[in-house]
């Protein structure tokens, strides 16, 4: 008996088969090989065809079925992992009306803004637990008052998973974690907000049936099944964001855990057993999977945009061609502590949730064109990356969360020992790293939802930590200087915009 899940990212979708009762993987696979595209067509838009989703699902199911050669009727359900605040559209015949407006796109940050002055902040703090800002709702305001026509045709609007689900099985549903990453859910009535919807004006009818995280959310329709080669009437049984998936998938459920990942995007997200926000908003709430009225789990979240990307970028257009990451891992660990003076703020990837979402792009500072070359650059992007996490972690122990110890998988920017080691010397938390990913987590998730396994413990008891660091003292002081010279020049950088 296996559960299968997917993981549908910004750069690709990924898929993993986890047998029931080893808990082991037993097989993986992803697609497109390359990036997925993303198109940009003025500075901080970003967006995706639905579509493409749908094809790298069927390209990486076929992958994963071959590669484990066992029958699909064998798959008891499937989970969905997916990148969070995305926006599909859909007419009455269920067309898409426009590509998705993906997360990193910043065009909603102006209707969320004048949301809070004209609604007051504290009312959005206190019910939604964060500012309107960037998200879901506010990109949906840009359609209504930019694309008027498109607008009027809405059906129904939803995250990606949402519709990768509808695709599957037919049937148009939500969760309220998922309406946490809308901005649309309300902590306070513990239903969906519709004092926002008023503000913004739209009709409740738009948004997808509410169901729980854990719960049967459908099964494959013959279309679907015929299309993935799967059995027709698996049932989908677990859905969540991106983020609250990673810390799932590393058995982070319980207040005081802390989950972190550093993919295109990076993220620290801690789990309060309290209803509390930050005042300024700087850091995004929303309701964890297993989140409740009677026992609240608010899965607090710092989120860099510019995290994997600017790896990424620095591979495509200052290292020699073919150059790989665990190369330039190696040429940054060549450099000391502090990139001798070389700071970058990776802020390039639109506004910044934890800069109040302003957008000021990335930032290369102290570069002596006699001293430093490509290795300083590359290690000050990883340093940097590791300051902006210490930036948001700052404000989540001001929230009264503490960060002891850190979980993680053993993937992207986490297998560079830099990354590694800066990270544990800027926090004084060990870092324990272990053998899983999104889509394993959402396969793993899905037993839950479909009845298989009791809860989160019996459903990660396989979960294999693959190793743990530790924080070294002698280099907490030449850490801590560098974070703070970068600390200062993000500051004066904040002055100028």
């Amino acid at each position: 008996m296996y559960l299968l899940g997917y993981d549908i990212g910004t750069s690709s979708v990924k898929a993993s088969l986890i047998d029931s009762e080893t808990g082991i993987c037993v097989a993986s696979a992803s697609a497109p090989d390359s990036e997925a595209p993303v198109k940009s067509l003025r500075p901080g838009w970003a967006e995706q065809e639905p579509g493409s989703w749908w094809r790298y699902i069927k390209e990486a199911t076929g992958s994963i079925i071959s590669k484990a050669g066992i029958s699909p009727a064998d798959i008891k359900a499937i989970g969905l992992s997916y990148q969070m605040h995305g926006l599909v559209c859909i007419d009455k015949e269920r067309n898409v009306l426009r590509d998705a407006i993906i997360w990193c796109d910043s065009r909603g940050v102006g209707y969320g803004e004048k949301a809070a002055i004209d609604l007051g902040e504290k009312i959005c703090l206190s019910r939604l637990l964060n500012l309107p800002g960037n998200f879901t709702a506010t990109k949906l305001a840009w359609v209504k008052e930019m694309e008027p026509e498109i607008f009027g045709r809405i059906y129904k609007v939803m995250l990606p998973a949402d519709y990768i689900a509808m695709l599957m099985t037919g049937e148009i549903c939500t969760t309220p974690s998922g309406l946490s990453e809308y901005m649309l859910w309300d902590f306070e009535e513990n239903t969906t907000a519709g004092f926002l919807m008023d503000y913004f004006g739209y009709n409740p009818d738009i948004l997808p049936e509410v169901r729980p995280c854990f719960s049967e959310q459908g099964r494959l329709s013959a279309d679907a099944a015929t299309e993935l080669g799967l059995a027709q009437g698996t049932p989908v049984t677990y859905r969540a964001g991106d983020q609250p998936n990673n810390a799932v998938s590393l058995n982070v459920f319980d207040p005081g855990q802390i989950a972190s990942t550093a993919g295109t995007s990076g993220v620290v997200y801690g789990i309060n057993g309290n209803i509390a926000y930050d005042p300024q908003s700087r850091v995004n709430n929303f309701a964890h999977v297993n989140h409740s009225a009677d026992a609240p789990r608010i899965g607090v979240m710092t989120c860099i945009n510019g995290t994997g990307i600017l790896n990424a970028w620095l591979r495509r257009n200052i290292m020699p061609e073919g150059t790989g990451y665990a190369s330039m891992n190696d040429l940054a660990a060549t450099i000391p502590i502090g990139s001798e003076g070389v700071s970058i703020l990776p802020f390039g990837n639109g506004a910044e949730r934890v800069l109040r979402n302003r957008q000021i792009g990335c930032t290369t500072m102290g570069v002596d064109f006699n001293r430093h070359d490509s290795r300083h650059l590359v290690r000050a992007a990883q340093e940097g990356i590791v300051f902006s996490f210490m930036y948001g972690i700052e404000i989540m122990k001001e929230m009264g969360l503490n960060v002891e110890t850190i979980h993680a998988g053993n993937a992207n920017m986490f297998l560079s020992s830099v990354f590694r080691d800066t990270l544990a010397n800027i926090t004084s938390a060990s870092i324990k790293l272990f053998d899983t990913d999104g889509a394993a987590g959402a396969a793993r998730a899905a037993g839950i939802g479909a009845g298989i396994y009791a809860d989160n413990r019996e459903a990660f008891a396989a979960l294999k930590l693959i190793s743990e660091i530790q924080p070294d003292p002698k280099d907490f002081s030449a850490t801590l200087d560098a974070y703070m010279l970068w600390k200062n020049r993000l500051d004066s950088q904040l002055i100028n915009c």
